[in-house]
């Protein structure tokens, strides 16, 4: 594995590389920093080059002024520099939940940088036309909850807000354990309060979607209840791109919970659409 820092506006990233082939930038979800999904990474890194990073004020991403807002804005133009930095044509691109949206703005603006996004479970609200505010304000909830009691709180109702069940664990065996440390309880406090507030305030890009030169492939989790909105989300993306849903193992945290069957699913799905 090879790491870096590139400097980009009003941040240093930390960013990691590992495997052969094709490049393929994991963008995470949640606190995920670039070592969230390893197991993922290591089922992959003998069919892809493998492309993660901690986002701009989470663990080793470090903020130039961190009493500035972070926007939706700001990621999706340290993806932009990040694969103008290590990439030699179009890559493939992974984005889970928060990392689907940026990888959304990403093909909506830049869509030459990215020959395949999949999205899965993109938290987006303004994917969802009336529902959008009611969604917003569901973000906003959640914020005051861990304002008002910490990560005990909040993490309960986050869990519930995007169909996550933590009393019914469903998992492959033999994981790479993730504990509650302390730097994961600040890359926490940092997604509820700054990345929640660039969530609810982001305006999307619906109009740069169906005509992006990237291949958008929306996708949801087997398991994950039809009626939360990040599922919506990924059918309306599906219906606003003209492409159907693909299913991934798992809930909405499936890329950590299933990584094997995730790579499996992942190799054949890229393949499919290349061939």
């Amino acid at each position: 594995m090879t790491t870096g820092l590139l400097p980009v506006d009003g941040a240093t990233l930390h960013f990691e590389q590992r495997g052969s082939g094709p490049l393929l930038l994991i963008s995470q979800s949640g606190e995920g920093d670039a070592g969230r999904t390893t197991d993922l990474v290591d089922a992959l890194a003998g069919d892809f080059t493998l492309l993660t990073y901690d986002r701009r004020g989470l663990s080793r991403s470090t903020l130039d002024h961190p009493e500035r807002p972070v926007t939706m804005a700001d990621h999706t133009d340290d993806a932009r520099r990040l694969l103008a930095h290590v990439a030699d044509g179009p890559a493939h691109m992974l984005g889970c939940s928060f990392g689907a949206v940026i990888g959304l703005h990403l093909a909506a603006g830049h869509g030459d940088l990215l020959d395949t996004l999949i999205a899965h479970e993109p938290v987006a609200p303004w994917l969802l036309d009336a529902e959008a505010d009611a969604h917003r304000r569901e973000l906003e909830e959640l914020q005051e909850l861990f304002a008002a009691g910490g990560l005990p709180v909040a993490l309960p109702a986050i869990a519930t807000s995007l169909g996550i069940d933590p009393t019914h664990p469903d998992t492959e065996p033999d994981l790479t354990p993730q504990p509650m440390d302390e730097q994961r309880r600040r890359n926490f406090a940092h997604f509820i309060t700054a990345e929640f507030t660039a969530l609810r305030t982001d305006p999307g890009c619906r109009a740069g979607l169906p005509t992006s030169a990237t291949r958008i492939l929306p996708a949801t989790g087997r398991t994950t209840p039809t009626t939360v909105f990040d599922y919506q989300a990924a059918h309306r993306l599906a219906a606003l791109v003209g492409r159907p849903v693909t299913t991934f193992p798992g809930g909405h945290n499936g890329n950590t919970t299933h990584p094997r069957a995730w790579a499996d699913r992942l190799r054949t799905t890229l393949a499919a659409h290349h061939a």
